[in-house]
């Protein structure tokens, strides 16, 4: 009787089956490397140090340039395995995303701006900013349903339902991370084209008590005039704006300073519902999340680059 091939043999195994075979080979594979895998974990920690005191470095001297080039990364690092694995539903995404941002930032950057520029900007960034906060959440709570085992009872996989939850986890922290820095550098733009806010130095036109610095539009419109009548909100510092302009250049924008004498604001005053103070933890991991998207690939590349180098495998 003619023997079994092994390729026969994995191809009858089911799949965690397959998976334990695999890494009892792989322990085989590695035993008597202890010494080198120490060397290789030195090698690993040390460049992690070195980056995370460079990428500092770079951010305090210079941020504008760190984020620029950290921007640039997560727009394409993201791509480039998407192309590589076949991901074509988020490249789909990525590309929609790409063309709608692409024209929103065309418009914020004209001179002379338009009136209407800065609340249509804030509107599309507010948007994917709600989106992604409301898709990163669904996808958190699938990962925990799975987790605690309550996709037996609605006969899902726990396979398909962890996908589902790290997917959508990834959509909406990426998106997020994304609109946040396009919406900073188009707030930037936009204020400095109206002329109230300078990040430098001081702003090239005086503030007038009944106008708006971030959208430069009456703050109380008159009865005779064309306009929307909305709420106000007043800073600390005694400057007054738009509700709506306030919070998209703080919130979404990442702004933290008055956009016209650049004081402090506090964050906590101007979210009086708890809920929204959900909004502030949000932003600071989606800034984490910046710097474990864009530069953790280039700092492994480089890992393997040192360990091939040195012979280590």
């Amino acid at each position: 009787m003619a023997g079994v091939h092994p390729q026969d043999e994995l191809l009858k195994m089911s799949h965690r089956e397959n998976w334990r075979a695999q890494h009892e080979r792989l322990h085989l594979k590695h035993r008597g490397h202890e010494a080198m895998h120490a060397e290789m974990v030195l090698i690993l920690v040390a460049t992690l140090a070195v980056a995370q005191i460079v990428l500092v470095q770079w951010k305090q001297r210079h941020h504008r340039s760190y984020n620029l080039v950290t921007l640039l990364q997560m727009w394409v690092v993201p791509v480039y395995f998407t192309v590589k694995l076949y991901w074509w539903r988020f490249l789909s995404m990525w590309s929609m995303f790409s063309v709608i941002t692409s024209y929103v930032i065309f418009r914020a950057t004209r001179k002379p701006l338009s009136c209407r520029t800065p609340r249509m900007v804030y509107k599309w960034f507010l948007l994917i900013y709600k989106l992604s906060y409301a898709v990163g959440v669904v996808g958190y709570l699938a990962i925990m349903f799975t987790m605690f085992g309550f996709n037996v009872f609605f006969r899902i996989k726990a396979e398909d339902s962890m996908d589902v939850g790290v997917i959508l986890l990834f959509y909406g922290l990426y998106y997020g991370v994304m609109g946040r820095d396009f919406a900073e550098i188009c707030s930037d733009y936009m204020a400095s084209t109206i002329g109230y806010y300078s990040k430098g130095g001081m702003p090239s036109r005086s503030l007038s008590g009944d106008i708006c610095a971030v959208c430069g539009q009456k703050i109380l419109v008159e009865v005779d005039d064309e306009g929307l009548i909305e709420d106000t909100f007043q800073l600390s510092c005694g400057h007054i704006f738009h509700e709506f302009c306030i919070r998209g250049w703080c919130i979404v924008g990442k702004k933290q300073t008055c956009p016209y004498c650049n004081e402090k604001v506090d964050l906590q005053r101007m979210m009086s519902n708890p809920w929204e103070k959900t909004h502030v933890l949000y932003g600071q991991l989606l800034d984490w999340l910046r710097y474990l998207v864009a530069w953790q690939p280039i700092i492994i590349g480089v890992v393997h680059g040192i360990n091939f180098t040195l012979g280590l495998e």
